[in-house]
């Protein structure tokens, strides 16, 4: 069943929709007809009525949590966007609070109706266009970085001093001859090394790095390594199909003759790619050229209501032009994964996903864990309860569109329109497997505020209410808080995400960008074992 606040956006519960003079805030949110719950809009205490749910609240209720609209025995299902969050632990009376003391997991299967939904993407009848930087061979970058990747973490701080000579607020003169550089930014890491030769884990971090070695943001790449290290940079570049260039070139620190040596070294050749990277100028190309990555982090009860179903709107916009959006993070559609697969265009590409999920579910046995770890104190705080709620709020990134490829994570992505990429839920290391796989846009949604970027590949940061723009603002892209009080709707915020998207692709710096971040966040996917 597909989530109706998807569709037509959150309904109120208690009072009509659109306050005024005469007509207080509504004070919940009503998903779906069929939900065991409904969302505070506010704080709510004991003693509040709520009149079209007929109920009268029990206790404390903060914002973005939820509220029993009916009495719930021990073991019954509970229900939130039509869908199953959890099982009720204990008896739960109507109008008291539904959280972590009184629901919990449990297995329950899931209808995976390969196809049931999949419908032929409606392409839009002309193309938006954005102000893209077109390199050599076609492809398209939304800014314009100088890199510096490590082979190994023992590079990692010649890396950096290189990156630091570059930096325009310590050092404005290093760039000032370039204005069209967005930068120098150095992406190290803390592994490379002690790990089996032929292991995924090393070949998975091979991957990353090619994948960053040849993403479309940067005119010029340097790779350091130190020399003796497992993975090394001729190893590397082979599995990679990777060969030096003028745009990409490779050192190691014990041959070039140490740390001094090696940073005046690689300062001398950046300073030799500047002129060539300077070069270039913005030109009007279609928005299928841009690839999305969808990410959201630190969310609360709301996120699954206005920033995510929002996104999902841009999304399909993205789409319809012929785009792509890349959802990821498979422990946060966990549970969820029915309804990807009802998208899905073939059930070769549904069990794909299903694949990925059983993987997970064995890799969390093996290392003694369990799927529902995945939501944060700051979720839980938020009114988020268990991985099956935050992952049908999660979904809601990924719009209506088809499902049309699944992929490993740090794979490139060819297909257009929406696909999935197998990746944690921990967002820096997420997000680097979709800028790996060439994302050259991420779009973040959050509501505890968290604060993130991405470089070489500008991070929009989507606020989900009102209380967080107006907290953390400086940190905030765009705030979808007015969906909850319906002064905007779904579609609305949407369509004004996607002119974000495009704004921002054209060189818009995004706030993340503005305050620096994005060169600590490259985490690749650490696998396997380390000896």
């Amino acid at each position: 069943m597909q989530n109706e606040s998807q569709v037509k956006g959150p309904r109120s519960s208690g009072q009509p929709d659109q306050p005024t003079a005469t007509r207080p805030r509504p004070l919940v949110i009503r998903l779906h007809r069929d939900d065991d719950v409904v969302i505070a809009r506010e704080q709510l205490v004991g003693g509040t009525t709520l009149p079209d749910e007929g109920i009268t609240v029990s206790g404390l209720i903060p914002p973005g949590h939820k509220v029993a609209t009916r009495a719930l025995e021990e073991g019954q299902a509970v229900r939130r966007y039509g869908q199953i969050i959890g099982f009720a632990s204990k008896p739960i009376a109507p109008g008291e609070h539904v959280h972590i003391h009184n629901i919990a997991m449990a297995e329950f299967d899931r209808d995976y109706a390969y196809c049931e939904s999949s419908r032929p993407t409606q392409y839009a009848d002309t193309s938006a266009t954005f102000d893209g930087i077109v390199r050599a061979d076609g492809r398209v970058a939304t800014r314009n970085y100088i890199g510096i990747l490590t082979s190994v973490n023992c590079s990692a701080t010649v890396a950096r001093a290189i990156a630091d000579h570059f930096r325009r607020d310590t050092n404005p003169s290093s760039l000032e001859a370039y204005p069209n550089v967005d930068g120098v930014v150095a992406l190290t890491h803390g592994v490379g090394c002690a790990v089996d030769p032929e292991g995924e884990g090393l070949a998975l971090l091979q991957r990353t790095l090619g994948g960053y070695a040849v993403h479309p943001n940067f005119a010029g790449v340097l790779v350091i390594g130190l020399g003796c290290e497992t993975n090394q940079i001729a190893r590397m570049m082979e599995t990679q199909g990777l060969t030096e260039a003028s745009f990409l070139k490779t050192f190691n620190i014990q041959e070039t003759g140490g740390t001094a040596k090696t940073v005046a070294h690689g300062i001398e050749v950046v300073k030799g790619m500047l002129e060539a990277a300077n070069r270039v100028e913005r030109r009007p190309v279609p928005a299928s050229h841009l690839v999305v990555g969808l990410q959201c982090g630190g969310s609360d009860g709301y996120s699954g209501i206005s920033a995510n179903p929002a996104l999902g709107a841009a999304v399909d916009l993205l789409v319809a032009h012929g785009g792509t959006a890349i959802l990821s993070e498979t422990p946060e559609i966990y549970g969820a994964e029915h309804l990807l697969t009802r998208r899905a265009v073939s059930r070769e590409v549904g069990e794909k996903l299903v694949a990925r999920i059983h993987w997970w579910e064995d890799y969390c046995a093996r290392n003694r864990a369990a799927m529902n770890n995945n939501p944060s104190a700051g979720n839980k705080a938020g009114g988020l309860t268990t991985v099956l709620e935050k992952s049908l709020g999660g979904i809601a990134k990924a719009g209506n569109t088809d499902l049309v490829e699944v992929y490993e994570y740090a794979q490139p992505v060819t297909a257009k329109g929406l696909v999935f990429m197998d990746t944690p839920g921990y967002d820096p290391i997420s997000a680097t497997g979709q800028v790996a796989g060439g994302a050259n846009l991420i779009c973040f949604t959050t509501g505890r505020g968290s604060a993130y970027g991405c470089a070489p590949t500008p991070s929009l940061k989507i606020a989900t209410n009102d209380a967080l723009w107006n907290r953390q603002q400086e940190d905030m892209d765009l705030n979808c808080g007015p969906i909850l009080s319906g002064q905007r709707t779904i579609e609305e915020m949407g369509a004004e995400l996607f002119q974000l998207m495009l704004d921002t692709a054209s060189g818009k710096r995004s706030r993340s960008e503005i305050h620096g971040y994005g060169q600590n966040e490259f985490v690749p996917w650490q696998i396997g074992a380390i000896t």
